[in-house]
């Protein structure tokens, strides 16, 4: 196995450069950092590219050599260099990105993104999401970039597993939605009781508001249903990651009685 030592030896500044949006999107790569999180992509049929390990690791890295890897010994330092972690797992590699769904091919049951910007958010509601049972994420204008590797580690895995689609137009996408008979759902204080809520049917988009303004008015108009939870403490209102759990398993404990 090959040993770079060096932060500027091409393979380690291509790795570098993946944290970056517009390397990214020019490349079609990603950044997956853990042996954990590089089998799930493995296991999502992701192809892997270059692999840096520290010596602790090198077992795993011949590993993924094996599968198709070209694997790199590095010492801790060059590793810390690429990685986002503030204490690297040992291993980070790069993959091809899932591929992302267009808006014809959005399942019956999705949750859009307006403007989520945090992208533990984003990466917890897609985990969310995943386990809830939802069929694939929208992420509209101005929510985090799903393939960073912060939202990335958030989602543990269903970033690779829960197909997702991108849209400029998430107003645009919705009114298509709702004409082709989904129930488009908006997550809104001024809204009825969810838990009182009329049955959205067999094809449901639920909508889930930037963290501070909530759901932008031009999204929210394309709402068929809007619903608020009931807050029946002092709390004024939730984490947009949390709500969106208790929003995505209600509604899917409904879907999957039918």
């Amino acid at each position: 196995m090959e040993r770079i030592t060096s932060v500027k030896n091409p393979v380690v500044r291509g790795l570098r450069e993946l944290k970056d949006r517009r390397a990214r999107e020019e490349t079609g790569r990603i950044l997956v950092e853990g042996e954990v999180m590089i089998r799930e992509a493995l296991g999502c049929g992701l192809q892997i590219f270059d692999l840096l390990a520290v010596e602790r690791c090198e077992d795993f890295a011949r590993e993924m050599a094996a599968r198709g890897a070209r694997a790199f010994s590095v010492p801790e330092n060059v590793l810390e260099a690429v990685c986002e972690t503030r204490t690297p797992q040992g291993v980070c590699a790069s993959f091809s990105q899932p591929r992302r769904l267009t808006a014809r091919e959005l399942p019956d049951v999705v949750v859009a993104l307006d403007g989520v910007q945090d992208p533990g958010n984003v990466g917890t509601i897609w985990r969310t999401a995943d386990a809830a049972g939802i069929q694939a994420l929208v992420l509209g204008e101005g929510s985090a970039d799903p393939m960073s590797p912060k939202v990335l580690r958030a989602a543990m895995g269903s970033g690779f597993r829960l197909p997702f689609a991108q849209t400029r137009d998430l107003p645009g996408l919705l009114r298509d939605l709702a004409a082709k008979g989904y129930a488009v759902i908006a997550s809104d204080l001024s809204g009825q009781d969810f838990y009182a809520r009329p049955d959205p049917g067999r094809k449901l988009a639920l909508i889930i508001g930037n963290e501070a303004r909530g759901i932008s008015d031009e999204v929210r108009a394309c709402a068929t249903m809007r619903v608020r939870l009931p807050m029946r403490g002092g709390a004024e209102s939730l984490n947009a990651a949390i709500a969106a759990g208790i929003l995505m398993y209600d509604l899917m404990k409904e879907y999957c009685a039918k």
